[in-house]
């Protein structure tokens, strides 16, 4: 299947269209999906959209599965949660008509110790077990994390989407964990480490910085433009002028300092 083109085009004009269910005639409520208890930057985004009499509605959700099932089906309107990456890989194993509309921001894949247990990357041993996420994308990339701090070596041929299967060497003996994404920072304590994403990190009280053994370059990886997070739609409404005003909106300095500051200044932008 050929892979989803980000949509960045969109032509801001007069609001026409409808989207969700609005308690007041006057107000267009847009019911977004996201995950991770951090959410902050949609304060201000709905503070620049008050003049247009928009307004968004988080719907919020502990997985990565259901916010595109739901969005597929109609239940809302836009979910701003997943990487490029991600979205092309939900969309081919599911046959979901969705579609990116706008670019977000990048955030790293890193490292995260229990420092009741370790101090440093290089403390990690035979045994010690490190949690990944389980879906292929973000697992796969969790394992070129790992092979990019020295604790493991991967088969070249399986890219960013390689499995446990797909471990050439092991020379630091670390046993891998998978386990459901949004998990990983409440196992941190029964683990040795973790590789977590930046938004549940923030949302399970992670330090993105100071609680990080290894961060991982995001920008110079040769998947960089399938790490860009996006916000996305259903693929009959991706020329909807409210949703490009959700778009607009999301794509200003109010909003990217915002992230940047629960991010600890790593979090990085590309619009």
């Amino acid at each position: 299947m050929k892979k989803v083109l980000i949509c960045v085009g969109i032509l801001l004009i007069s609001l026409l269209t409808a989207c969700g269910d609005s308690s007041n005639d006057d107000v267009t409520v847009v019911r977004v999906g996201v995950v991770g208890a951090f959410q902050h930057q949609w304060d201000i985004v709905n503070e620049l959209l008050e003049p247009y009499d928009i307004y968004v509605e988080l719907v919020s959700f502990s997985d990565f599965t259901t916010p595109n099932t739901v969005l597929n089906d109609g239940e809302i309107d836009l979910n701003a949660f997943q990487n490029i990456g991600f979205l092309n890989n939900a969309i081919e194993n599911n046959g979901y008509d969705i579609t990116p509309i706008g670019i977000t921001f990048v955030a790293p894949l890193n490292i995260f110790a229990n420092f009741d247990r370790i101090s440093s990357i290089e403390d990690l041993s035979t045994g010690d077990e490190v949690g990944i996420p389980s879906d292929l994308t973000n697992g796969g990339r969790a394992l070129k994390v790992l092979e990019a701090a020295g604790l493991i070596v991967m088969n070249p041929a399986v890219g960013y989407l390689g499995t446990e299967a797909d471990i050439l060497e092991n020379p630091s003996g670390i046993v891998i964990v998978p386990a459901e994404s949004g998990t990983l920072a409440s196992m941190l304590p029964d683990l040795t480490a973790a590789v977590i994403n930046s938004g549940n990190a923030v949302t399970g009280g992670l330090d993105l910085v100071s609680d990080s053994i290894f961060l991982e370059d995001s920008l110079n990886l040769e998947i960089a433009d399938d790490l860009i997070n996006v916000i996305v739609a259903r693929t009959e409404d991706v020329d909807n002028e409210v949703f490009a005003r959700i778009v607009e909106a999301y794509q200003t300095a109010e909003v990217a300092q915002t992230i940047e500051e629960a991010f600890g200044g790593i979090a990085a932008f590309d619009y």
